[in-house]
């Protein structure tokens, strides 16, 4: 609580100075403002965790500062302060968000009382986000809802699964996921990445090798695949696989036992077998880049990632969780900065998401990174890219009735209300696109 920023707001100079004593004395740090727009430029450049501000002011009273706040600050708590206390007042503030309502002369006891109050609120709505972690997992939209729960599912058996989805989307996290998640999750979760490992070296890899079993092998090595043992491997990137060497997986698949390089003897191994493609692997098989018999082996069930275009819902909860963490919890977005992030296209998905938070972070001399900021770090959008018009216009229209619909935190009649049709036009569109 001691670390709490308040920002003040009043053109009574000498009360806001008595106030910003007061509180500093309990061990908050205190801003003062004597206009609405001084606290607005302020609420700009600073992280503030309350706002207390004044009714009656000359130029920007505290209503039309917190319609600004509200719009710009999305549940940053405001408290109202007058001298002009009177029940009407008090009505009309708490029922346009106010959190509280205070009357001069202010009762140390009753606003120390109120702050504690709005210190918790907003400790609640980040409990909340909390809640929206599934083992590495942060998500609140619905295609990710469902991607968890089919996780819930399929962890606790021992199926092979396939997990797709374009680079970037997270398929190594919904990996460590299903195995955290699974009667494995004591053992080890190992990773290989298919397409990184030089095909010569990715055999020795897999399958460890004795030593002298070919030039340069000076000592004994264990292969990933009995370092897994009693664990989890992860095939990632598993379209990238030489032909060759998948004949040598398939067979690990079916008689559950491992031969390394240059030796004659046989290794029962108890793994988990996961494996993840950015490739149309079905297509694959189909063009003979791929086996047939592999690829069902592999994909006895399948887990398809959504984009992170498709997941709007989901962008700025990402983004905070990689400015707190690559800040320390010392940076934070401007809701304009947030504004970039959500109308920007994200080719490259979560993993360009975390780079372009990394890059902001260390462009931000400031607390609060800005939309400047946010501009510099975000790459301009490619003017080479062209799709045709037909596309285009159902990419624009899928992407459009899914942000509406978050806006409106999924209610399809203020969504149909806002996207200015009537619900039954909406709910069509709706089924044209899937979006349930």
């Amino acid at each position: 609580m001691s670390l709490a920023t308040i920002l003040l707001v009043d053109d009574d100079h000498a009360l806001a100075e008595l106030l910003a004593m007061r509180l500093l004395a309990n061990g908050y740090h205190t801003l003062c403002a004597h206009r609405g727009t001084q606290a607005l430029k302020i609420l700009r450049q600073e992280v503030i965790d309350i706002v207390i501000t004044d009714l009656k002011m000359a130029h920007m009273d505290g209503f039309e500062l917190f319609e600004n706040i509200k719009k710009h600050h999305i549940g940053l708590p405001v408290i109202m302060v007058t001298a002009h206390g009177s029940i009407p007042d008090a009505v009309d503030a708490i029922q346009q968000g106010f959190l509280s309502f205070l009357s001069k002369p202010i009762d140390s006891q009753a606003l120390l009382s109120t702050i504690e109050n709005a210190l918790e609120h907003t400790q609640t709505r980040s409990v909340i986000t909390d809640q929206h972690r599934y083992f590495g997992i942060t998500y609140q939209s619905s295609a990710m809802q469902q991607v968890v729960k089919h996780i819930q599912a399929l962890a606790p058996s021992n199926v092979n699964i396939l997990i797709q989805g374009e680079s970037g989307t997270g398929k190594e996290v919904t990996a460590k996921a299903i195995h955290q998640a699974s009667e494995h999750a004591n053992g080890p979760f190992v990773a290989i990445n298919c397409a990184a490992v030089p095909a010569h070296l990715l055999e020795s890899e897999l399958f460890g090798h004795k030593k002298g079993a070919f030039t340069g092998a000076i000592s004994d090595k264990t292969g990933l695949l009995q370092s897994a043992d009693g664990g989890t491997i992860l095939l990632d990137e598993i379209g990238d696989m030489p032909l060759d060497l998948q004949v040598k997986v398939l067979r690990v698949l079916q008689e559950r036992t491992v031969r390394p390089l240059g030796s004659h003897i046989e290794h029962k191994i108890n793994v988990r077998f996961l494996s993840a493609s950015h490739k149309d692997l079905q297509q694959a098989v189909a063009n003979k880049e791929f086996r047939e018999d592999l690829y069902y082996r592999l994909n006895v069930v399948s887990i398809t990632l959504p984009a992170l275009r498709q997941r709007p819902e989901d962008i700025i909860l990402l983004a905070e969780q990689f400015v707190e963490t690559l800040s320390a919890h010392e940076k934070h977005l401007s809701p304009q900065a947030m504004t970039h992030l959500i109308n920007y296209h994200w080719p490259g998905n979560i993993r360009q998401l975390h780079n372009v938070c990394e890059h902001a972070v260390v462009l931000s001399s400031n607390k609060l990174i800005t939309e400047d900021i946010m501009t510099n770090a975000l790459p301009l959008q490619s003017e080479h890219h062209f799709q045709g018009l037909n596309n285009a216009k159902k990419q624009f229209e899928q992407e459009y009735i899914q942000k509406v619909l978050s806006l409106c935190a999924g209610n399809v009649a203020e969504a149909a209300k806002l996207a200015q049709r009537n619900r039954s036009d909406f709910y069509k569109l709706m089924k044209k696109h899937e979006i349930n």
